[in-house]
């Protein structure tokens, strides 16, 4: 069981990202199908930002497939929107990565939330059911253990 303690401790990382046109739609608006990719650029953002990134995970041996995915669509983003998405590492004792996600427009409206969980996979595709050592080391490292 985590603790009250453990369930408060995360870290959050932000950076911006500018819509393209050819993220749009005919309706002039992001295609919704687009927010997982800005979620996954979240990721990669965080993870080079604070030590790991999916190069560190696979130089490890392991990957980390997305297992869940969940993205609620609050207002519409529009090419030229220059936005911000503030990905949050939520920590649990458990082997697996679960990320938050909030897009904000340039005017800092919530335009929309969402969530990725991603499990641990050694080189022989078997799934980790305990933290893998670099991983229990990282979250040492960032001060979630």
């Amino acid at each position: 069981m985590i603790s009250s303690e453990e369930k408060i401790k995360k870290l959050v990382h932000n950076s911006n990202f500018a819509v393209r046109f050819n993220e749009t739609d005919p309706l002039g608006i992001v295609w919704h199908g687009n927010y997982i990719t800005y979620f996954e650029d979240g990721r990669e953002a965080f993870g080079r930002h604070f030590g790991i990134s999916y190069l560190d995970i696979q130089k490890s041996g392991f990957v980390t497939p997305i297992i869940k995915s969940v993205c609620e669509h609050k207002f519409p983003l529009k090419y030229g929107d220059i936005c911000r998405i503030e990905t949050t590492f939520e920590n649990t004792l458990a082997a697996k990565m679960i990320y938050k996600f909030k897009i904000f427009n340039q005017d800092d409206k919530l335009v929309c939330i969402g969530e990725t969980i991603q499990v641990f996979l050694d080189s022989d595709g078997e799934l980790m059911l305990t933290l893998p050592p670099f991983f229990e080391e990282w979250k040492k490292k960032v001060g979630l253990l």
